[in-house]
């Protein structure tokens, strides 16, 4: 099993070197699987009907929207956990305070150790095209691994074991610098 990339010889249009040719990455991404043979196949691998899954996980799919939007960090078991939060605009002074600083609402997913010890071990292969899609080469990952902190945006080898490694203990109060003229509250 691998995660397949594509890396494609492009002209830069924005950034430091506007009309630069640079090979920029790219997920190649497969097709949506229908929601169907998801459940026919946790059907097949745990001997509960398709129906009886679908259910079960439709009902599990609501209490977690309903938590989440009551402000937990909800765990979706196997994966990870979610929990709503924001990002906002940091202000000085307590009446400056209004909704009107919230710039954007998230979806804060947070992976378990083991869906990050999968991805850390599934290799990646690289196709590199040009301009016209004519493959020049193809590569395959000799990278560490590291995993993104969805809290920080920092890497995570993967040995600590821990999912929240930038210092944010997940609170949804603290903006993460207070006074820099923006914060992400969680």
């Amino acid at each position: 099993m691998s995660i397949k990339v594509i890396a494609q010889r492009r002209e830069l249009k924005i950034g430091k070197n506007p009309g630069a040719k640079r090979f920029v990455m790219r997920p190649d991404l497969y097709s949506a699987i229908a929601e169907k043979k998801v459940f026919t196949e946790a059907a097949t691998h745990s001997g509960i009907s398709a129906g009886v899954i679908k259910a079960a996980w439709e009902a599990a799919g609501a209490v977690i929207r309903t938590w989440a939007t009551e402000g937990h960090s909800v765990p979706v078991p196997g994966l990870g956990t979610m929990r709503f939060g924001v990002r906002a605009k940091a202000v000085e002074n307590l009446d400056e305070v209004k909704t009107g600083l919230i710039t954007t609402r998230r979806i804060v997913f947070t992976p378990s150790v083991d869906v990050k010890d999968e991805l850390k071990n599934t290799s990646i292969q690289i196709t590199c095209l040009d301009e016209d899609g004519t493959v020049l080469k193809r590569v395959t990952s000799g990278d560490s691994g590291d995993i993104e902190d969805p809290e920080s945006g920092n890497t995570d080898s993967g040995n600590s074991g821990s999912t929240n490694q930038g210092g944010n203990t997940g609170g949804n109060t603290q903006p993460s610098n207070p006074g820099s003229g923006g914060s992400d509250m969680n």
